[in-house]
């Protein structure tokens, strides 16, 4: 196999990810990012001629229910529950007080 990524692309996509390459890393990512990009060549020489495509791993379509609001008119039950309320709202302590600003 020859080299697919030499030092300079690693460190450019180390950049681009963020991460900060010391000299010490730099062969060893370099080394770990052709090895994955082997992978996939050796993937590349499967036949999957007449394989049917995989979309989905379960038989399952959708087991979520319906993002519906069904709590309408509750208002006065959940206010029960805060400790502290005031014109229909939850009332909270003052975290930011800008009176003393000036």
């Amino acid at each position: 196999m020859t080299e697919k990524v030499n030092e300079a692309k690693t460190q450019h996509i180390a950049g681009l990810a963020k991460l900060k390459l010391s000299e010490e890393e730099l062969p060893k990512f370099t080394e770990q990012l052709n090895d994955m990009l082997g992978m996939l060549d050796e993937l590349s020489t499967v036949d999957t001629e007449g394989i049917e495509p995989t979309y989905s791993v379960t038989d399952q379509i959708n087991v979520l229910r319906d993002d519906v609001a069904d709590n309408w008119g509750q208002r006065e039950e959940l206010l029960k529950n805060a400790p502290e309320t005031a014109d229909g709202l939850i009332r909270v302590p003052t975290i930011i007080d800008e009176s003393e600003d000036k």
